[in-house]
């Protein structure tokens, strides 16, 4: 399955910019990740309108090589989601959800109470992973959160402490360019408003990259691979698309913390987004993101 053209590498290369969002750990959890809603839209939609006949947690099975009786430590673990469909690969291991959220980290104990095989769930920064002796994991995962982390070299470093001889880290990331539909008819709305140059700004996620990953993980570890895998969202009605593309903080402008951009604002660019998905909709029957993403498996 491949959605790569060289229309959207054209279109990538003229709309995503060089400089990105910068959203620090603690902005996650005082105002992104207060309650769970955001993330769990996000989850809805790339499960719901994904094309790809494998979902990302069968990519992170293939990934992390589980026999069944690994110990899994989750960084950035959130509502628990994924740790809950990758349970029952390990059955007869021990998962430690870690966030440094205490909505999202409750809503994951509460999502895996009841099941047999033993969780623990543990509030802290990625960063610093003192709560954990050396050599403590067989498996650590960083799905789509490194580029929270404040210190990622220490955090990178911690990993490596953690993790047992033999075992493995798989950090789950995006290419910067993956859904550049989205941040094409973004990018349009707010220039359309004469919006403040500031909020032109790329993903966050490109602190690291699938395209930059590399580089930063191999002073950690000895061997490090990289694996591609795309997808693409498909949305046949505009609606749909808008409740994802607010559960994105409308492209990250809505995520920083004193911004001061009244409600307003958002309502406006709001209705100039929708305009333009509903148009391509009409045109081609449906609304793609195209999602250019992958992992590092780390040993």
């Amino acid at each position: 399955m491949d959605f790569r053209t060289p229309e959207l590498d054209a279109l990538a290369s003229k709309v995503i910019p060089s400089q990105h969002f910068v959203l620090r750990a603690e902005d996650a959890r005082d105002s992104y990740f207060t309650d769970t809603s955001k993330l769990d839209a996000k989850q809805l939609a790339h499960d719901r309108f994904r094309t790809n006949p494998l979902a990302l947690h069968d990519h992170l099975v293939r990934a992390l090589g589980l026999r069944g009786t690994e110990e899994l430590l989750d960084l950035g673990c959130g509502n628990g989601e994924i740790l809950a469909r990758i349970r029952p690969y390990l059955a007869a291991g021990h998962l430690v959800g870690f966030d440094i959220a205490p909505a999202v980290l409750n809503a994951a104990r509460q999502r895996l109470e009841g099941v047999a095989t033993p969780c623990d769930f543990v509030e802290g920064s990625a960063d610093d992973l003192s709560a954990f002796a050396t050599d403590s994991f067989d498996r650590v995962m960083a799905v789509y959160m490194a580029h929270y982390v404040t210190d990622l070299q220490a955090c990178l470093a911690e990993v490596r402490r953690v993790l047992r001889p033999g075992g493995r880290f798989v950090l789950a990331t995006d290419r910067p360019a993956s859904m550049v539909e989205m941040w094409n008819v973004h990018f349009a709305a707010l220039r359309d408003m004469d919006a403040p140059q500031h909020l032109f700004r790329a993903t966050p996620k490109a602190r690291i990259s699938l395209d930059n990953g590399a580089k930063q993980l191999a002073p950690h570890f000895a061997a490090v691979e990289r694996v591609h895998w795309q997808d693409q969202l498909q949305f046949g009605k505009a609606e749909t698309f808008m409740a994802f593309y607010r559960s994105c903080n409308y492209c990250c402008a809505g995520s920083k913390p004193g911004e001061g951009l009244p409600p307003a604002f958002f309502t406006e660019l709001e209705h100039r987004v929708h305009a333009r998905v509903q148009a391509a909709i009409e045109t081609t029957g449906y609304f793609a993101l195209t999602k250019y993403t992958g992992h590092f498996i780390c040993s």
